[in-house]
């Protein structure tokens, strides 16, 4: 690491500055997902001799440059570990392991992070007594959280499981029982989802909070009794008649599994509605038992069917038809497909994709529902699976496999289970809105929406279908649709805040917060029906924030449990920015964070500047970030109206940009379709001939009129319908200028 690095330098000054030029290779290729799977691939083929004398080599030779006997003597106990290692044929001691697994599996930076825990750990350990040790695993025995909710478990709950596959109505059903309580909760997988059933409960007279990380609408006036929120959000200490848990398969997920087994497990309701995939009936059934609540399961089946086609469309995008969703799992292959399949049908397409802002999400959605203009294919990534309604006819995958970071996998079955489901939904955005009348009426003069009817079998043509575009994916994606997935066998679970404040208090306070995390993770014990969720970017949030020493352990939770993108561009300079304005407990207005690059909305919109268009996500990803830590550090994050302004002008600029690019690549299109028009009739001309009724319809204007040839053709007056559609917020007569250390808001 250099000297800049926001990691915190070893004790003792002995920085690991790692000399493999095979690190440093794959360093360089961070943006290259195909040299970094090489990169790792390489190196998982090496033979156990080779491995061992690089990791020694490596090893050594920081200890000689950083000349610390300490770290020497850590240096030494290791590479006798991995001669033994060598000698006996298997791994053994966990150092060892952690390094090899480090080397191979996380090329960019992965050996020099897990050096330098092991080093800590091996100087803690050494100044550790065996009672403290002690202490500490016992702190760290998680194996029974049931008992962490004694409020709720003294309550005699009934849970009933909602489950089917996509387009069943089961969340419908639980919604309706939430319609009729007299105080009830829905929690779920997304903002959008919170937002759609507190909008909906509004207008039914059913006065509703919203609450999410980076949101909250408190209802006016006392007695408000229904909140919708994110799982995240869910209050525990909150008594209500009726919660509903949306996407329950979600609690076996890796990263956010312990945020679903907290609501199950914490929530004060009389009756718990889950709502999900069949596969997770046997670990609901069994955490039910262990609850002592009473369970009942409700099957549903899909409304329409959904099959897998005979054949892939060849790689060739001119197969594509209207309501096509064509699938890919990369933002640069997503944009790649937006563009040739534009390219090829001269209509703009509509993407989804993760990094979106979900009110351009949502934005995006609403041009592909819509029948009456030019959208008609969408390419998304899995960000499809949950949260939006879609009027997909078919799904087709450009893809099976998925790069995570470190390597390429196949996408899990369940996955693009989900994601296929997606295909024939049952009812449409654009439907539902023509069957939801509004009504004037009922409670007081409150606007209520006509009740949607109960979900009914669909018209038999209402077939949902699922193909690939590659040959090569055929195969794996009809062994997706007709596969039944693998049960969910455990819940996800983090270690409390109470623990982690305990457990932090064992070690000096020098130590870095990166290492008590990994640590814990470490030792804690877990029950089998359970697992530890990934660390994932707690580590490099925990690193990033570690020089601002002012920060109380409390401070360092929140931060590294915060909603922080730590990939995208300029985030921990970002992350370390807001860190320092809580240590100082000061200098948190919008304007006055210097790392915020506010500049950007003074730039006109670049259509088809993929740079620009990332630049404007990551700057969206820091204003949640703020508005996120303006509710959990009121006093110093006082911008938090003006954050929402600014974030709804970049969701704004972000719409543009995606619609422009796609009416310029279609007004090039009309543009190159009249020009091949011309030399038709040119040659027709020269040759005494006469044109056809098509070609003359082309020149029903004035031929010498250019703008006349560009946009009479049928093409052409689509790409100018389509100049319409994008709802677009005005910016022209708003300026960010920065003077000094602010920035100010000024009108032109």
């Amino acid at each position: 690491m250099d000297a800049g690095s926001p990691v915190k330098k070893l004790p003792l000054q002995a920085r690991l500055t790692l000399s493999d030029p095979s690190n440093r290779k794959a360093s360089n290729s961070r943006k290259d997902h195909q040299l970094l799977f090489n990169e790792t691939k390489r190196r998982r083929q090496l033979p156990p001799q080779e491995l061992n004398t690089i990791l020694k080599s490596i090893l050594r030779n920081e200890a000689e440059r950083t000349k610390e006997p300490e770290f020497a003597k850590f240096v030494n106990e290791t590479t006798r570990a991995l001669d033994k290692s060598l000698k006996s044929g298997r791994d053994t001691s966990s150092v060892v392991d952690s390094l090899k697994a480090a080397y191979i599996e996380r090329p960019q930076d992965g050996l020099e992070h897990q050096i330098k825990y092991e080093y800590f750990g091996y100087l803690l350990n050494r100044n550790s007594s065996a009672s403290k040790q002690q202490d500490q695993n016992k702190l760290a025995d998680l194996r029974f959280p049931v008992e962490w909710y004694p409020a709720t478990r003294a309550l005699q709950r009934k849970i009933h499981l909602h489950v089917g596959p996509t387009n069943s109505g089961k969340t419908y059903h639980a919604l309706k029982r939430l319609e009729d309580a007299e105080s009830g909760l829905y929690a779920g997988p997304l903002r959008l989802l919170a937002h759609e059933v507190y909008s909906k409960l509004n207008l039914q007279g059913k006065r509703c909070h919203l609450i999410t990380g980076d949101e909250r609408h408190l209802a006016e006036g006392e007695g408000v009794k229904m909140t919708s929120c994110t799982v995240e959000m869910v209050p525990t200490s909150s008594k209500v008649e009726v919660a509903v848990i949306d996407e329950i398969q979600m609690i076996g997920n890796q990263e956010r599994g312990w945020a679903w087994t907290q609501a199950v497990l914490g929530l004060q309701a009389k009756e718990l509605h889950l709502c999900g995939e069949e596969r997770s009936v046997p670990l609901i059934r069994e955490l039910s038992a262990a609850m002592g609540d009473e369970l009942q399961i409700h099957h549903y089946q899909r409304l329409n069917p959904l099959k897998s086609m005979a054949n892939s469309l060849g790689g060739d995008l001119k197969k594509l038809r209207k309501g096509d969703c064509v699938i890919a799992f990369s933002k640069m292959a997503i944009h790649s497909l937006k563009q040739k399949i534009e390219r090829i049908t001269k209509k703009p397409v509509a993407i989804v994709y993760g990094s979106l802002p979900p009110e351009v999400r949502a934005q995006q959605a609403a041009l592909f529902n819509d029948p009456d203009n030019d959208y008609d294919i969408l390419v998304a990534s899995d960000a499809i699976g949950m949260g939006l309604n879609l009027s997909i006819k078919r799904i087709i995958f450009s893809t099976t496999s998925k790069f995570d970071g470190a390597k390429n996998h196949l996408v899990p079955i369940p996955q693009m289970k989900q994601i296929s489901g997606r295909a024939g939904r049952y009812r449409t955005a654009a439907e539902t809105n023509q069957k939801e009348k509004v009504l004037t009426g009922g409670l007081k003069g409150v606007q209520l929406k006509e009740a949607i009817p109960p979900p009914t079998a669909s018209p038999p043509q209402n077939v949902g279908l699922v193909t690939s575009l590659e040959s090569k994916d055929l195969e794996r994606v009809q062994t997706a649709i007709n596969t039944d997935p693998e049960p969910i066998m455990t819940a996800g679970l983090f270690p409390p805040t109470t623990v982690l404040l305990q457990f932090a208090a064992y070690f000096p306070p020098s130590t870095p917060f990166s290492y008590v995390l990994l640590r814990l993770h470490q030792v804690a014990l877990v029950h089998p029906r359970f697992h530890l969720c990934l660390l994932k970017d707690h580590l490099s949030i925990a690193d990033i924030i570690e020089p601002v020493r002012s920060l109380t352990i409390s401070d360092r939770i929140i931060f590294c449990i915060a909603p922080a993108a730590v990939g995208s561009t300029h985030m921990a300079s970002i992350i370390e920015a807001y860190a320092r304005c809580v240590g100082q407990n000061e200098g948190g207005g919008l304007l006055d964070i210097a790392q915020l690059n506010l500049e950007l909305l003074n730039q006109e919109t670049q259509a088809d500047s993929r740079t620009y268009l990332e630049q404007l996500e990551s700057l969206h990803k820091a204003l949640i970030l703020y508005l996120w830590l303006s509710y959990r550090f009121a006093g110093v994050f006082t911008s938090r109206e003006m954050a929402f302004y600014v974030k709804g002008i970049v969701e704004g600029k972000i719409h543009e940009v995606l619609t422009q690019a796609s009416v310029k690549r279609s007004v090039k299109a009309a543009e190159l379709e009249a020009q091949r028009a011309m030399l038709v009739y040119l040659q027709s001309e020269q040759q005494g001939g006469s044109t056809t009724n098509s070609d003359q319809s082309i020149f029903s204007g004035d031929i010498r009129d250019s703008e006349a040839l560009r946009y009479n053709t049928p093409v052409g007056q689509n790409a100018l319908a389509s100049k319409s559609i994008p709802q677009k917020v005005e910016f022209k007569n708003f300026r960010l200028t920065r003077s000094d250390s602010s920035i100010i808001p000024t009108l032109n």
